[in-house]
């Protein structure tokens, strides 16, 4: 299984410190061991896993998806106005 990140995911990355991006690299490590740890959306975002988690005191949200045998980590963020701002982000795509 190979990791695609998409390009939303790689630019809110770069604005991670580093202490958040080693807990982010946790993160994938644990979808990594179980693709299906994340929950399913329906309607709209069917395909699209979330996986929700904390940095600091602010929770987050992982979307992922599989592209074949591959996993693409689509988009990263806190939760406020996070499904509005995935669905847009998908329908361009």
């Amino acid at each position: 299984m190979k990791i695609i990140q998409s390009r939303s995911f790689e630019r809110k990355v770069k604005k991670f410190i580093k202490r958040e991006k080693k807990k982010l690299d946790e993160q994938i490590r644990k979808i990594m061991d179980n693709p299906f740890i994340g929950s399913e959306k329906k309607g709209d975002l069917r395909g699209v896993y979330v996986h929700k988690f904390k940095l600091q005191a602010i929770q987050y949200l992982m979307a992922y998806r599989f592209v074949g045998e591959d996993l693409e980590l689509v988009m990263v963020g806190p939760h406020e106005n996070y499904y509005r701002d995935l669905k847009s982000y998908l329908k361009t795509r």
